[in-house]
């Protein structure tokens, strides 16, 4: 007879919610909100107890899980712009993630349709969806990566507007708060800044010194670390007072300056 310690289940089940929910968060190009994540992942964790429990058995039928998994979405993605296709892919990643354990338990020489649940098995399993998920992200929107957006920045009361390259494989993010980062040229951020867009030719570590003497750009910059082939350091970037994308506000990302974002019709990438 198979024994299941309740306990053990619930925070198995706590830490791989928590990974379905970071990764659709991924996958979808969000800033992380972990503390949704986390309380998304205790319901789906007390779910996941509730289901063994005597008299509880229904919760288990497939409407009972449509309905753990619904409001697991909107604990975690409510305050998106587009909960429903958060939703959607958190979804589409815990099925992927389900493939993966099933497939690896068949692998390991289990019986059909269970999987060992334990630490290697899980990570190799989450591991093995999330790739597959960002491969088939990255293939459907592989059309969009030339599209050209408009892109509205306020700031000190000045405005910038300029056009935008929509590019997938931007993964840029502030490593302190986890928010999405657009790249943009000195250029396009000259109404931003006027006179002191020559700042931006100085090193990222000897801007935030001369910002730091120009009274109205105080404690606005900060650094952020990229990666690129062949090539990583420090960006500064700053938060707008407010961002329009293609008409849309965006209340989350931070624009980074950098030389190299311009090109053929665009003053910025995001």
């Amino acid at each position: 007879m198979e024994v299941l310690y309740i306990d053990e289940l619930f925070f198995l089940s706590l830490l791989t919610d928590y990974l379905l929910c970071l990764a659709a968060g991924r996958l979808c190009g969000l800033r992380l909100r972990r503390r949704r994540y986390f309380f998304a992942a205790l319901l789906g964790a007390a779910y996941a107890g509730a289901v063994f429990l005597p008299g509880l058995g229904p919760l288990a039928s497939p409407w009972g899980k449509l309905a753990a998994g619904l409001l697991m979405g909107f604990i975690a993605y409510g305050a998106e712009t587009h909960p429903l296709r958060c939703t959607a892919a958190f979804f589409a990643v815990s099925a992927a993630f389900g493939g993966a354990l099933w497939a690896l338990s068949l692998a390991a020489g289990t019986p059909m349709g269970s999987a060992v649940l334990d630490m290697k098995t899980l990570a190799l399993a989450f591991a093995l969806c999330y790739a597959a998920g960002s491969l088939l992200l990255r293939c459907r929107l592989k059309p969009a990566e030339k599209k050209r957006v408009p892109v509205r920045a306020e700031l000190l009361g000045r405005t910038a507007e300029f056009m935008a390259l929509v590019d997938t494989g931007n993964s840029l993010s502030d490593p302190a708060t986890g928010a999405p980062v657009m790249l943009a040229c000195p250029q396009a951020l000259r109404p931003l800044f006027r006179e002191n867009t020559g700042l931006f030719s100085a090193g990222a570590v000897e801007l935030l010194e001369l910002a730091q003497r120009v009274p109205e750009l105080k404690g606005r910059l900060r650094l952020v670390p990229y990666s690129a082939v062949g090539a990583s350091g420090l960006l500064p970037a700053f938060r707008p007072e407010s961002l329009t994308v293609d008409g849309e506000p965006d209340r989350e990302r931070l624009i980074a300056v950098s030389p190299d974002a311009a090109g053929d019709d665009f003053d910025a990438i995001i």
